[in-house]
């Protein structure tokens, strides 16, 4: 009796056996086309598989208590990308990473060791503080939104603006203003500097007299009151008029240049 229920039970548990190699275990199921899963499934030790789809109705739910990692190794077995998705940052690890368009033919955005290349027409930033930039910016072309102001500024350094075969700043409909708490240079090494307006104006420019600076007197010519005046020039570049008369009188004021 003991020996035919032995029997009995090594050909039950044999046809488990079989049924579970041909067909899977509860959720698990064993088809052509490869391993199916019903409801949740839930995997202790790693699980290593050509491809994971999901039900052409239902998407694919990859869940964790804590992070998501995706790995991908060469044939030695080395890390050679990985993705991982915490509660807090989503962080790639790979030697390049890329966003491509829907048909994967234009790459929008790569990034690597060397450079990242935004490979959209425009590249938008809404943030009322606009960009800050810590280091310089290459670009062959930087506008505003249409009726937007335009400001490019250096709270606490130098703003400049180089290229080798020239700057163009173009306001179409509106003003260009530049503006600073020290010096504004305007510096050509081999050509000129052209400024081609309808009228020019010079702002706040002194007005020099003939006075000795030293003595504190009139050195001898007397003016009445102007309403013309010569704009003159001292040896270091400075710009301040004079009272205009038959002949030059740049150099009856001169004496501006002296403490000026």
């Amino acid at each position: 009796m003991t020996e035919n229920l032995h029997r009995y039970l090594l050909i039950v548990l044999f046809q488990l056996i079989v049924v579970i190699h041909c067909e899977g275990m509860g959720t698990l199921r064993v088809t052509k086309e490869g391993v199916r899963l019903e409801g949740v499934s839930e995997f202790l030790l790693p699980l290593y598989v050509k491809e994971i789809q999901s039900r052409r109705d239902s998407p694919l739910v990859l869940q964790s208590d804590r992070n998501v990692t995706i790995n991908a190794r060469n044939d030695q077995g080395q890390l050679t990308g990985q993705l991982t998705v915490g509660s807090e940052t989503v962080e790639a690890q790979c030697q390049r990473f890329e966003v491509r368009s829907a048909d994967g033919e234009r790459v929008l955005f790569s990034a690597d060791e060397e450079e990242i290349s935004i490979g959209t027409e425009k590249l938008r930033v809404t943030g009322t503080e606009g960009v800050v930039f810590s280091h310089s910016v290459e670009t062959s072309h930087v506008r505003a939104e249409p009726f937007q102001d335009l400001k490019l500024e250096s709270p606490t350094r130098t703003l400049t603006l180089e290229a080798p075969r020239g700057v163009e700043i173009n306001a179409g409909v509106g003003d260009f203003t530049a503006s600073c708490r020290k010096d504004l240079l305007l510096q050509s090494s081999e050509g000129e500097i052209l400024i081609d307006a309808h009228s020019i104006r010079l702002g706040n420019i002194p007005v020099g007299s003939a006075v000795d600076p030293l003595e504190g007197a009139p050195a001898g010519t007397t003016y009445k009151k102007q309403t013309v005046y010569e704009l003159c020039s001292c040896a270091n570049g400075k710009l301040y008029l004079s009272p205009a008369e038959k002949g030059s009188t740049c150099q009856t004021t001169s004496n501006f240049c002296l403490w000026s």
